[in-house]
């Protein structure tokens, strides 16, 4: 009888086929690995998968049937956010796994990955961020594999925590069992954290500061409705708040940042709010919605004054991140003109000592979260053409993907225009394209 057994496993074993994988495309940071880890768990399958200098890459083993199933879902199917360029899997040795596992990413040589940009808050994280019962309860840096920041916090690839902007917050243990649960949409998100070991927020107006998430937060509110300016930290930099509808707090934006004529952009609180302000239609409204979440131009339906002297159309966009969620639930007025925290024709200010030396003449108060930002980057700008979407800012949300292909191996620098300028690197026949830079008249 030990005999037979033998034989029969190894009979078994001969069954057994393997491929060596590799993915390049948008893979990393968008939950990729965790999504191929359920796949091959689903179809009873042995190996491993690892974040690579080029992609993700991965060793399967198992019977050709389920082999072949896994490569079709993976490629039709991938995660929302992820974006599959090229997959290519050769057959190689068994060696007898007995499991499945994530392993630790390689780090050998350049890397050429793409980078995913940043994600807008999930459906099902707003629905934790105002739920009593949720340990994340109103806590404004709330994310999961699905969304929230990518771009803005990589400090050096492959994408894992120790090389990101959250390197300085260790997970707690409710967080770390997340991360480390397959089942767990948090499943290897590399910014999770909650209020007990993740940043936090804060407010100050010269020597006044409030602590604490929700305080800082209706304090913040409280500036907003009493026709006061405001900095608020982003995702890419900061931004100049103010209520749209309340044409002194716009006129004193318009006068401390220099800025004559130059349309402001709008936040509103929800899609009901831009159907009042322009005339949107189902393609408007799908951009707007879009994983991109740009400020959308459309025509003006009211007249706001000093927001867009002079001009046809407004541009408008919706919460994006957790906080300007929280804002808004908070009592923020339901527009407020959402601007670049800068001077006229300097970038956008990213880090916080520079954010409260610079702005300091332009904003009353400043809403601070303690989460670094690795490199500036300002919302995108679009409409909808003739033939679909018409990029005018390519940044946040679509900044660094590759817009085009060319054949050639040799890299290629494109440096750009003076005005409105992005950078274009071709590798390996993709070229990336930055986000917004700025004008070439300021250093």
């Amino acid at each position: 009888m030990a005999g037979q057994g033998l034989r029969g496993e190894r009979e078994i074993e001969a069954m057994r086929n393997a491929y060596s994988i590799s993915v390049s495309g948008v893979v990393q940071g968008v939950g990729f690995r965790p999504f191929v880890y359920r796949l091959a768990r689903a179809h009873d399958l042995k190996g491993w998968v690892l974040n690579a200098e080029e992609g993700v890459e991965m060793h399967l083993e198992g019977e050709e049937g389920p082999l072949q199933s896994f490569l079709e879902e993976m490629k039709t199917h991938p995660p929302q956010a992820a974006a599959i360029a090229e997959v290519r899997a050769e057959t190689t040795e068994a060696i007898g796994l007995t499991e499945f596992t994530i392993r630790e990413s390689t780090g050998e040589r350049q890397p050429t990955v793409r980078v995913s940009p940043d994600l807008p808050v999930c459906e099902k994280c707003l629905q934790e961020l105002f739920d009593p019962q949720d340990h994340r309860h109103h806590y404004p840096y709330i994310n999961c594999t699905n969304c929230g920041p990518r771009y803005t916090i990589i400090r050096s690839l492959p994408y894992d925590r120790p090389k990101t902007t959250m390197a300085d917050w260790p997970l707690d243990e409710h967080c770390a069992a997340e991360y480390g649960d397959p089942g767990n949409r948090r499943f290897h998100a590399q910014p999770v954290a909650c209020t007990a070991c993740g940043p936090h927020y804060h407010f100050r107006a010269g020597d006044e500061v409030v602590r604490g998430d929700e305080d800082a937060i209706r304090k913040t509110v409280h500036y907003l409705r009493s026709g006061r300016i405001v900095a608020v930290k982003g995702l890419g930099g900061y931004h100049l708040a103010c209520d749209a509808k309340n044409a002194e707090a716009v006129g004193a934006m318009r006068a401390r940042k220099f800025r004559k004529e130059k349309p402001f952009a709008l936040m509103v609180k929800n899609i009901a709010v831009a159907r009042s302000l322009v005339d949107l239609g189902p393609e408007s409204e799908a951009l707007m919605n879009s994983v991109a979440r740009p400020i959308v131009l459309g025509p003006a339906r009211v007249e706001l004054a000093g927001v867009a002297p002079d001009n046809d159309d407004l541009g408008v966009m919706l919460p994006y991140t957790p906080l300007q969620c929280l804002l808004f639930v908070a009592g923020a007025p339901e527009i407020l003109v959402m601007t670049s925290a800068n001077r006229s024709s300097e970038p956008i200010a990213y880090q916080d000592e520079d954010a409260l030396q610079q702005l300091s003449a332009i904003a009353d108060g400043f809403l601070v979260g303690e989460r670094p930002i690795a490199r500036r980057v300002d919302d995108s700008v679009a409409r909808v053409g003739a033939f679909g979407p018409a990029i005018l800012r390519r940044a946040r949300g679509y900044a660094p993907s590759a817009a085009a292909t060319f054949p050639t191996n040799r890299p290629i620098l494109a440096l750009g225009a003076d005005l409105k300028n992005t950078i274009t690197l071709v590798v390996d026949g993709q070229a990336f394209v930055s986000q917004h830079i700025g004008e070439f008249d300021h250093f």
